[in-house]
């Protein structure tokens, strides 16, 4: 087995789907879908509740399995390859993890180097060397000894990506990464996965809801709707006012963000409407 050191990064890996049809307790969610993510980039899914985002990502981290057509990790069926084996190459974390109480941070991320245990393969400098490394990215090192359970939402979720990345692979599949975080929080947390996109160049797939972070953060968007990709590119080509119509039920404007320079979506509530009538 390679040992790799703490300067290294996994090799590129293609995340490809075909013909992919998944079904959620026996209905049919996705149908037929073709999909490929950019290597080396920021892909964000967005859409509405109940569009099939998450089933897509437990299916692109093998969660779930097709009801027909693949999911090929790099070039192969992910369903067919052994666990220890796309736990190498894929991280996966899911909407909400909970860990054990009294489990201390160092512990939790100490989990990412299962694929590389066995038998004759015990806890290695190496596991150590990758831990610590995670720990460094996620600025985690003065809290690996409290309990996860006694971290703010922001210090936790950081925690779970540490775990991820102690795994050390290419590819980050995150559901929904700042639920329940506030905005500051939320704004540490893609940060984060910004800086492990530029200065790596992992690959990384989130669900995200907040339309505006996912212009500012995403390199290629994909607009869910029923089950099928409506839209999907770059954020300029794909959040206009009729995406928005048309996938969220949403009347909005849509300008640009003066910091960031991307897509600024302003839903057009009551009010505003309103406002927009009165000033002409």
């Amino acid at each position: 087995m390679h040992s790799s050191t703490l300067t290294d990064t996994p090799p590129a890996i293609a995340l490809t789907t075909r013909k992919l049809t998944l079904a959620y307790a026996g209905k049919p969610i996705i149908h037929d879908l073709d999909l490929a993510i950019p290597e080396g980039k920021i892909t964000v899914l967005v859409g509405p509740n109940g569009c099939g985002k998450s089933t897509l990502l437990n299916s692109l981290g093998r969660l779930l399995k097709p009801k027909s057509g693949v999911v090929y990790l790099d070039s192969a069926s992910i369903f067919k390859l052994p666990t220890k084996i796309v736990a190498k190459k894929l991280g996966l974390l899911p909407q909400g993890p909970t860990a054990p109480e009294g489990l201390t941070v160092r512990e939790l991320v100490a989990q990412g180097r299962y694929p590389y245990q066995s038998w004759l393969q015990q806890w290695s400098v190496e596991d150590e060397k990758q831990v610590e490394l995670a720990l460094a990215k996620t600025e985690l090192q003065e809290l690996a000894d409290r309990a996860v359970d006694s971290l703010s939402g922001g210090q936790r979720q950081r925690a779970w990506i540490a775990m991820t990345l102690a795994q050390n692979t290419q590819i980050l599949l995150l559901d929904e990464p700042t639920t329940f975080l506030d905005l500051a929080h939320q704004i540490e947390v893609l940060d984060l996965l910004y800086d492990l996109n530029q200065r790596e160049g992992r690959t990384i797939v989130m669900i995200l809801h907040e339309l505006n972070q996912a212009c500012r953060y995403g390199d290629h968007l994909i607009a869910m709707h029923s089950g099928q990709v409506y839209a999907q590119g770059d954020p300029h080509s794909v959040m206009t006012e009729e995406l928005v119509k048309t996938v969220f039920g949403l009347n909005c404007r849509i300008v640009e963000d003066p910091v960031a320079g991307t897509p600024l979506c302003i839903p057009m509530g009551r009010k505003a409407v309103k406002q927009e009538n009165f000033s002409k």
